[in-house]
């Protein structure tokens, strides 16, 4: 079976000094390339939608207190 590669398009983002930072930390941090922190974040937030949409919450929780704390998506 043949694999089919998804076509794909560039784009030029525009980035706040602070953004960028974050983006290249978390680049080093996870050992990944600063596209794939964007492809990650944006399947995440697809994600989020997607159960957000199905009235579905999201939470944190601390370990040791068991408190919660809902994160609101805008």
């Amino acid at each position: 079976m043949q694999q089919v590669t998804p076509t794909r398009k560039t784009m030029t983002l525009n980035l706040t000094e602070a953004e960028m930072k974050a983006l290249e930390e978390l680049s080093s941090t996870k050992e990944i390339s600063k596209t794939a922190v964007l492809r990650q974040a944006l399947r995440l937030y697809q994600m989020l939608e997607a159960r957000i949409a199905r009235g579905e919450k999201l939470f944190f929780e601390h370990d040791v207190t068991k408190q919660k704390a809902e994160l609101m998506v805008l």
